[in-house]
């Protein structure tokens, strides 16, 4: 199963996150297929950037996203607009 999820990058005490595809069996910081985005949690407001058309193309697809990374797309308007094209088919 090819999931959505977090990768740690960042020094020690000062974590940041690529948003990537990877399958479910790789180990967190392992082997992924793509990279979607970014997330850093230390900034106020915490700051994401996510590539609107990957993360729809991913998610058609069938990928599923971790509850971290649901939050983050439902944030950025990502997943209502999946939700939407998804009812209309």
């Amino acid at each position: 199963m090819v999931k959505i999820r977090l990768r740690r990058i960042g020094s020690p005490k000062k974590p940041a996150y690529r948003v990537v595809i990877a399958d479910s069996h790789s180990p967190r910081n392992g082997a992924f297929i793509s990279i979607i985005g970014q997330y850093d949690p230390m900034t106020d407001p915490e700051t994401v950037n996510i590539n609107e058309q990957e993360a729809l193309k991913w998610l058609g697809q069938g990928a599923q996203p971790t509850v971290t990374v649901s939050r983050l797309l439902k944030k950025a308007g990502i997943l209502d607009k999946f939700k939407a094209t998804k009812e209309k088919s």
